[in-house]
């Protein structure tokens, strides 16, 4: 399979593993923790294990990783297979974000996840006129927000989960 920039999934985790790498080694050892996690890329589950597999290989142990970020999934985490997916990494110790996960991918699998971050809210927010004369709707409104989450969390109550809202 293809990406749109013409690499193959697997030229693409190589390429992402590596990455990882250079950037650990470039980290100035004085400025304490590198902040930059491992991604985990594929389309199917056999890739996603591929993918863990090249960093193992690398040297990065992902179950002592204090988070590893799970790619490709935003347009497709409605599926049972990326439910899977995360249940699977899950059972093996992985920390896992979720990338621009939706409310759906959050209600099916998010209490699996140390994290997401989610445009969700602010698309509601979006649609939704504004709760005082200074919004104009309630893309950028803190209540709002915090109603959301709350609504999330509650849906996700057998496991605590951070949401990070993204740019």
């Amino acid at each position: 399979m293809l990406a749109r920039t013409g690499l193959t999934i697997t030229e693409h985790q190589h390429r992402t593993v590596d990455n990882l790498l250079q950037l650990r080694q470039l980290w100035p050892a004085e400025c304490g923790r590198c902040p930059f996690v491992p991604v985990l890329q594929g389309w199917t589950a056999q890739d996603y294990q591929q993918c863990a597999q090249l960093y193992e290989a690398a040297g990065v142990r992902l179950a002592e990783e204090p988070i590893v970020g799970l790619g490709s999934v935003c347009r497709r985490q409605h599926t049972s297979q990326i439910e899977h997916l995360v249940h699977a990494l899950a059972r093996l110790g992985v920390a896992l974000h979720g990338f621009g996960v939706k409310t759906t991918g959050l209600t099916r699998y998010g209490r699996l996840l140390t994290s997401a971050d989610s445009l969700a809210w602010s698309y509601a927010g979006r649609r939704t006129p504004g709760c005082t004369p200074s919004h104009r709707n309630e893309a950028n409104c803190q209540r709002f927000a915090l109603a959301w989450h709350h609504r999330i969390l509650t849906r996700t109550a057998d496991r605590p989960l951070t949401l990070w809202d993204t740019p």
